[in-house]
């Protein structure tokens, strides 16, 4: 017996037997259907172009279904074309116009394959869902389109007229684009980013705004996004790793242009601290040229030195306030010899690579100079001010999470800290020894009380400092290594030094039994529950293959990041699940002038195809079902009238 409370509740909404009943025929109607098709991307790293190619292409799928609907009646080269169009249908119009080739003729035939492909990707869903995924303006007739039968002589007229009609009254642009449109929104029912968002590539503000767009998008946090997130909270030292890190891969147009980050003191304090120095230990890596705001290279090497040097001070202030994060051994500013240019790390000597360090005080390296004080609170407030970041901030907070179990697939981006002997890593949290899923949550209400306790509220700057060690601590579940090397990389020739290793995690999660241990761990379990993570570049052209633990194990970061491309030999995964299988989709480094259609291999075929019963919008639905009948019951035995029509 449900609670008559909440029986009244629903009764506003269900007024009758007959609408009750009428919704649980609807609802019964929709677990009887295909489950919708979700796509799983990993590791965008700011690839914008790239990653809205794939993300309207649904990676490559509307090509398959274009190949299989009319690739017996029109040439490849047709096929491309109509493909780019759906795709990018603005850009091709605005294309075709000025090469004369858009005429009614062309309206007419692209009309019509472009519902043939509509009908095709929405056979899977009810009328009602395709007609709210419909522009309100052209809902009727897109509607009637679909549904023609094309066996009734009149209904051929009638379709015919409609076509007409839409080519004479000089909206034909109009309507192909509310197709386009129409195609790659039914194509993806549920979008997953496995994290890592920022940082490397141009511009990861575009991709956000791309996401705060589609229909039904989740998140599953990075260490990047945590480093953007916690520069938000106005954490001092993620406001410098996020500059830096831009500074280095020459990102200048995401922090200005994007977010209005004003950097002109950061280079204004460079080009006078730094005048002498070249720098060149800090050179940015040049993979994408800005638009909006060329830096030159030297300025930007001196700019990229200054904000280095302020936050491994900063870092360590924060390493001396939380004894607790276990990293001593990274306050390698105070063990550096300034008249020798040598540093200390884990007790071995080694030579500087860059002696210069104007702004370091020897006798206390950790403190901040006047002006790097001054520098640094300009910067936090600029972060802490920029209206479009903190939209974006808030988006990643309420579409996402340290982890998410859906389907049976158990999402996150790095790791479960693991022992080497299999079990799971105990961390002392507030004197709570905590490990496995005990772990994640607590570390999502860390983050959680980051950004919206109120300023001074108790445990605020816990949690804003703590955003950090997510970044590089060797116990963060996204970062999941035991330390960050970017001091060594900078100022050590010894590439022992820069090994960072990987928590035991990422070796045992290789096999079945300890993959079925996590999913238990999450309230999953047995055949069909998979995990699907990303952090880790799987290096195709050195062997490694993306699915792991005899398929229960899913790796999908292969390097959309073109910094990454280099290692792994191909641009990223989509991983792919419909009703009838498991796909994954091999992305080619993304080029703008060529063909990007990425190479679709299954990977894993159900038993028996997935309904929307046997998900979990099925459970859901069936306890709606269930309410209703309840609530019916309760109408039939006069518990709560019926409202008379």
């Amino acid at each position: 017996m449900r609670d008559l409370a909440y029986l009244k509740l629903l009764a506003k909404e269900y007024p009758s037997v007959k609408a009750a009943s009428s919704e649980i025929i609807n609802l019964t109607a929709i677990c009887g259907l295909p489950k919708g098709t979700e796509y799983f991307f990993s590791d965008l790293h700011g690839e914008y172009e790239a990653f809205i190619y794939l993300l309207r292409s649904a990676s490559g799928i509307i090509r398959e279904k274009i190949k299989e609907t009319f690739g017996h009646i029109i040439p490849e080269g047709e096929q491309i074309e109509l493909a780019n169009l759906i795709y990018y249908p603005t850009r091709n119009l605005t294309r075709l116009t000025q090469e004369g080739r858009n005429t009614e003729d062309w309206q007419r035939i692209t009309i019509y394959r472009l519902v043939q492909i509509c009908k095709e990707v929405a056979s899977k869903y009810t009328r009602s869902k395709v007609r709210k995924k419909m522009p309100k303006e052209f809902a009727y007739v897109i509607d009637e389109l679909l549904h023609v039968d094309y066996n009734d002589e009149n209904k051929r007229v009638y379709y015919g007229e409609i076509i007409h009609t839409i080519i004479d009254t000089q909206i034909a642009d109009k309507f192909i684009v509310a197709l386009c449109e129409l195609i790659q929104n039914l194509v993806i029912d549920n979008l997953h980013i496995i994290g890592d968002i920022f940082d490397r590539g141009p511009r990861a503000d575009i991709i956000m705004n791309e996401l705060m767009q589609f229909h039904d998008v989740d998140i599953q946090w990075g260490n990047h996004d945590i480093s953007w997130m916690g520069a938000a909270t106005g954490n001092p030292a993620c406001v410098c790793n996020v500059l830096r890190i831009a500074i280095s891969y020459n990102s200048f147009d995401v922090l200005e242009d994007g977010y209005g980050i004003n950097l002109r003191p950061l280079s204004m304090f460079a080009a006078k601290v730094y005048r002498d120095d070249p720098c060149i230990q800090f050179s940015p890596k040049i993979l994408d040229q800005n638009i909006y705001d060329a830096v030159d290279p030297g300025l930007a090497a001196k700019m990229h030195k200054a904000i280095a040097i302020i936050q491994f001070k900063v870092e360590g202030q924060i390493i001396k306030r939380h004894p607790e994060y276990g990293m001593d051994k990274r306050l390698l500013l105070e063990t550096i010899d300034f008249e020798k240019g040598t540093v200390v790390i884990e007790g071995k000597t080694h030579p500087l690579l860059d002696t210069m360090f104007p702004t370091v005080d020897p006798k206390d390296p950790l403190k901040l100079s006047e002006e790097e004080e001054e520098l640094l609170h300009t910067l936090v407030m600029s972060f802490r001010h920029s209206d479009l970041l903190h939209k974006h901030i808030r988006f990643l907070y309420s579409h996402g999470a340290l982890y998410k179990c859906c389907n049976g697939n158990l999402l996150y981006h790095g790791c479960i800290p693991m022992k080497t002997d299999g079990s799971f890593e105990e961390v002392n949290c507030e004197g709570m020894m905590l490990s496995g899923k005990a772990l994640m949550d607590y570390i999502g209400d860390q983050i959680q009380k980051a950004y919206f306790l109120a300023e001074g509220a108790p445990g605020k700057e816990r949690a804003r400092d703590y955003m950090w060690y997510l970044w590089c601590g060797a116990k963060s579940p996204v970062f999941g290594k035991d330390k960050m090397t970017t001091f060594e990389h900078y100022f050590v020739a010894d590439k022992a030094a820069h090994r960072e290793r990987l928590n035991p995690y990422y070796q045992l999660s290789q096999k079945t039994d300890i993959c079925d241990q996590i999913l238990r761990e999450f309230g999953l379990g047995g055949e069909g529950c998979h995990i699907i993570n990303g952090h880790v570049p799987v290096k195709i052209k050195d062997g490694e293959t993306p699915v792991k633990a005899n398929g229960k194990l899913f790796i999908i970061d292969g390097g959309l990041s073109k910094a990454y491309q280099k290692q792994t030999g191909i641009a990223g995964y989509t991983l792919i699940y419909n009703s009838r299988h498991l796909a994954l989709a091999e992305h080619k480094p993304f080029d703008p002038g060529k063909e990007n259609t990425p190479k679709v291999s299954i990977v894993e075929k159900m038993k028996n195809r997935v309904m929307v019963v046997d998900t979990d919008m099925g459970c859901e639905l069936n306890d709606r079902i269930d309410d209703l009948k309840e609530l019916m019951a309760a109408f039939r035995r006069g518990d709560i009238k019926e409202a008379v029509d």
